[in-house]
């Protein structure tokens, strides 16, 4: 089994990456695999809404002048996926959100997301964490992953590089939302067969 992390911070070694080595070195203890990938530092072009990753229904994006496809490929590969992005103002960060808005969207339809295991982290100065959070995790629920929790929202607090560090409550939130993932990732390789399969997307659109 394997995990994917991607980081949404442009600092490769800054916050969010320490957010993101918590959970997976609890990860990697159970014996998954796991691998994170810097977005964050990236230029992610922002979703066009044109459709043609929908229209193809390969799970790419008709943009490949930037990681996009390869990162896509990534998920595809993994069983589980992980979502990191620092906080700016109180929201994800602008590249993350460009790369959260482009994956979600190809992987639309595909097997990239679907039933796998997604969890969300977000580091933060001082406030914004649970809105940063909650944004990412409409990404994985619009695909039905499968969310495992911590004792408290996956928020670390911290400003310099390393100082989240020095959050106990943090540090432990992050770590026991790793051993819960790695739990629920046994969890779906042992009952996989009998999930439910997908079904075609049924879209309502009202015009005046």
């Amino acid at each position: 089994m394997k995990v994917v992390a991607f980081n949404g911070s442009p600092h490769a070694e800054g916050n969010t990456c320490q957010a993101l080595r918590l959970v997976t070195a609890e990860l990697e203890k159970a014996g998954i695999e796991t691998e994170i990938v810097h977005v964050g530092g990236q230029p992610v072009r922002g979703c066009m809404g044109c459709g043609a990753c929908a229209r193809k229904g390969d799970g790419t994006c008709a943009f490949g002048d930037d990681g996009m496809n390869e990162w896509l490929e990534k998920a595809r590969q993994a069983d589980g996926v992980l979502l990191g992005s620092p906080v700016y103002f109180s929201g994800i960060a602008g590249t993350m959100k460009c790369f959260c808005d482009r994956l979600a969207y190809a992987a639309n339809g595909t097997d990239i997301l679907y039933h796998k295991v997604g969890a969300a982290v977000a580091a933060v100065r001082r406030s914004g964490g649970i809105p940063t959070v909650d944004g990412l995790l409409h990404y994985l629920t619009y695909h039905q992953m499968l969310i495992p929790t911590s004792n408290y929202w996956p928020v670390i607090h911290g400003r310099t590089p390393g100082e989240v560090l020095q959050d106990p409550e943090g540090v432990q939130i992050m770590q026991l939302l790793g051993q819960n993932m790695a739990w629920l990732l046994k969890l779906r390789a042992q009952g996989g067969a009998d999930a439910p399969p997908p079904q075609p997307k049924i879209m309502t659109n009202f015009v005046r």
